[in-house]
């Protein structure tokens, strides 16, 4: 134990070592059986005795027999199975006038289930979706047998590709059977009444009016309807309704229902939206460049992990504050706060078996695990304030509890302002002009000004003419119709005489394809050859980036240059629908002999 503290209070300590200096080794079990990931674990006092229980909604081996445990200690107190998978666990307070006991929410499939004591109290479901009618019809005339299952087989997959309403999980069932299967699936469901029904996605807890940590709290839920739901939590009504442009997968809100809230919700389409109260429709989004893998507030700042193996800050406006890039796969993430000292910080499970703690840019601490974590939750657990659970990929559990006299300290960058903070600036005296031109700006201030706002309003009319001249000449590289969404961009690529000329064509419209469109260029002859100056443009499928190549032939060795009009025009229309100009560089290669 000398050896160990002498080790402590070394100044050059290694990252593992100093992990173990804040950490004690409570429990590893490395054969505990629990395939989880962070939104399914909870801390909680579900008997209302001090004594914090570990909720846990396990996956089972291979996404097979989920179940709920509940954990005390290192071992499982309770154990019943779910009829689907888990989508998140939280633990919040339906009433204010009870006892002090938080009830279990658990989200699973269209369901949350509602535990209070460790017992059923409630299950709430999400409402029915309208119905396809043309299905409705078809299931109708099945259950009359008017038609047979290939008649209705056929019929369906017309409907799917066709209809704006999707299929009910019923119809999706029966066509990915196979012919001998489904005289038997008709027959066992044509009485049934067909029914559609989104799932949950996501789930988090929303204090209702007051910010104690006692207080009342709300369960905000996220669909695969690409809607928001905010539940009450004493009637289990709809309080609210959000919608999105996309299914969300992860939540973070902070604030309260009935003051003022935010909610972010990080979505499939690779963006964050941000919402507020009395907001049905995202009044703020964050673009990323890759899918998000986890979301985590840390006082006001937003901390995005991608797929490209880094972690993003953002302000709830969308501002990028900074990015730290990981020497590893982002598994998970979840937030460390120590309330004794007033630390929030982001964790970061990884796949080469390191969690990593950082504090906005600043790295706090390295864990070393033997497998890859792929869940993590810090809190009161039994009856220590700070402790880490951690599930590992083989279905490990590792718990570790942070010691009380465990200090963060950055381990890059200074403490305190900046050195150059301290250094002091060579400001020149003022000299007689100065004073002059003080003087002038001090009793010609109100003119000075209007003159200004006169000069700033022309510049802006003038911008604005020209951009609508713009759009009315097709001088846009982007177009204007809502019919015909293009987007259009050239790059030049050699140094002469010949250049390589590649125009990046792309559909941005969302579901309708392009067809039928012609590119045509217009140069001076005297300078450029093309091998083909007008040719047709290929199908544009929506989302895709087109590269259309051609081969530019400088035929001028006098070291000029000029422009070459990119046209994208219409069959049978003369006015072109969008244009671009490329600057040619001058060349600068010479021919072979």
């Amino acid at each position: 134990m000398a050896a160990a503290s002498s080790s402590d209070s070394d100044s050059g300590l290694t990252e593992s070592n100093e992990a173990n200096s804040k950490w004690l080794d409570a429990h590893y079990d490395p054969m505990a059986n629990i395939h989880t990931f962070s939104a399914c674990l909870a801390l909680a006092d579900l008997h209302g005795d001090g004594e914090y229980k570990l909720v846990v909604g396990d996956l089972g081996p291979g996404g097979k027999q989920p179940r709920l445990k509940v954990l005390k200690g290192p071992t499982v107190l309770t154990e019943n199975p779910l009829p689907a998978l888990p989508a998140a666990a939280a633990a919040f307070l339906m009433e204010q006038h009870e006892t002090r006991t938080p009830a279990l929410a658990l989200a699973s499939g269209p369901c949350v289930y509602i535990y209070k004591n460790l017992r059923p109290y409630f299950k709430f479901s999400l409402p029915l979706l309208p119905l396809n009618p043309l299905e409705q019809d078809l299931w109708n005339q099945v259950k009359e047998d008017r038609i047979d299952p290939l008649t209705l087989k056929e019929m369906l997959e017309g409907i799917r590709e066709k209809a704006e309403v999707p299929l009910s999980v019923q119809s999706l069932r029966f066509l990915q059977l196979e012919l001998s299967e489904m005289e038997a699936f008709v027959n066992q469901h044509k009485s049934k009444t067909i029914r559609r029904q989104t799932v949950i996605t996501s789930m988090i807890t929303l204090k209702k009016n007051l910010a104690d940590e006692d207080a009342v709290s709300c369960l905000v839920l996220g669909t695969e309807n690409k809607e928001i739901l905010v539940l009450d939590p004493e009637a289990f009504t709809i309080l609210a309704k959000m919608s999105l442009p996309s299914v969300p997968v992860f939540l973070e809100v902070s604030g309260q229902f009935d003051v003022e809230f935010r909610l972010a919700a990080a979505c499939r389409n690779g963006n964050i939206y941000i919402l507020r109260r009395d907001s049905k429709r995202p009044k703020y989004c964050i673009e990323l460049s890759s899918q998000p893998v986890g979301l985590v507030r840390v006082h006001k700042v937003l901390v995005v992990g991608s797929t490209q193996d880094s972690l993003h800050g953002f302000t709830h406006k969308g501002k990028k504050l900074w990015t730290v890039q990981m020497p590893a796969t982002i598994l998970t993430m979840n937030l460390l706060e120590q309330r004794s000292r007033g630390l929030q910080a982001v964790m970061a499970g990884l796949a080469n078996g390191e969690v990593r703690i950082y504090r906005d840019k600043a790295l706090l601490n390295i864990i070393r695990t033997p497998d890859a974590v792929t869940s993590l939750c810090f809190g009161r657990y039994g009856r220590e304030d700070n402790t880490l659970v951690m599930t590992t990929r083989g279905g490990g559990l590792i718990i570790k509890i942070l010691k009380r006299t465990a200090v963060f300290v950055e381990s890059t960058g200074e403490v305190g302002p900046p050195p150059a903070q301290a250094t002091k600036l060579s400001v020149p005296r003022k000299t007689r002009l100065y004073v002059d031109q003080t003087l002038r700006e001090r009793e010609a201030g109100t003119a000075m000004h209007r003159s200004f706002q006169t000069d700033l309003y022309l510049l802006r009319l003038r911008a604005a003419r020209a951009y609508v001249q713009a759009l009315e000449s097709s001088l846009s590289p982007m177009s204007a119709t809502a019919r015909e969404p293009l987007k259009l961009h050239a790059v030049v690529q050699g140094l002469g005489p010949t250049f390589k000329l590649t125009l990046h064509l792309q559909n941005t419209s969302t579901v309708r394809p392009v067809l039928g469109l012609l590119i045509c260029f217009l140069y001076n002859e005297a300078l450029y050859t093309l091998p083909r100056a007008f040719f047709k443009v290929p199908l544009l499928v929506p989302g895709l980036n087109y590269p259309l190549e051609t081969f530019v032939e400088c035929l001028s060795n006098k070291g000029i240059s000029d422009i070459i009009k990119v046209l994208v025009l219409r069959e049978g229309h003369s006015a072109p629908l969008l244009s671009a100009y490329v600057n040619m560089p001058v060349s600068e290669g010479l021919e072979a002999a």
